[in-house]
């Protein structure tokens, strides 16, 4: 299970280092997608052939499909290195809108990256609602 919150720096080869304490459970080979809210869904990759068998299951409901084209074309296999960092592709950093200074959040079975901007924003938007 991915829980906490984590800022961290893209390097000016556009990798991000994972949090230490999600690496384990990530392991090596993860696949990351666009995510809602304008974040990226990291996931373990027996994760995403998990939600690859699910979304095999749902009807013919055109919501249905444009969910698993949303979600498919956007989606990228990634090893992690050695040291923990991924390399994030371009039109996912673009459409995260990432810059230099990033948020990794654990949520349950996902990880999420989110500009570190758009995460204050939303973060204040759930505190307002939560707390």
């Amino acid at each position: 299970m991915f829980i906490g919150e984590y800022t961290h720096t893209v390097d000016e080869k556009n990798r991000c280092s994972l949090p230490a304490k999600f690496r384990k459970d990530l392991g090596r080979k993860v696949v990351v997608t666009r995510g809602k809210d304008h974040c990226l869904f990291l996931y373990p990759h027996k994760t995403w052939v998990f939600i690859s068998e699910e979304v095999k299951k749902l009807g013919h409901v055109e919501s249905d499909h444009r969910y698993a084209r949303f979600t498919f074309s956007g989606a990228s296999e990634i090893e992690v290195d050695s040291i923990g960092r991924i390399l994030i592709p371009e039109f996912l950093r673009e459409f995260a809108a990432l810059s230099n200074q990033i948020v990794i959040t654990g949520v349950h079975d996902r990880v999420e990256i989110w500009n570190d901007k758009h995460w204050a924003t939303y973060r204040r938007k759930l505190e307002s609602e939560y707390a």
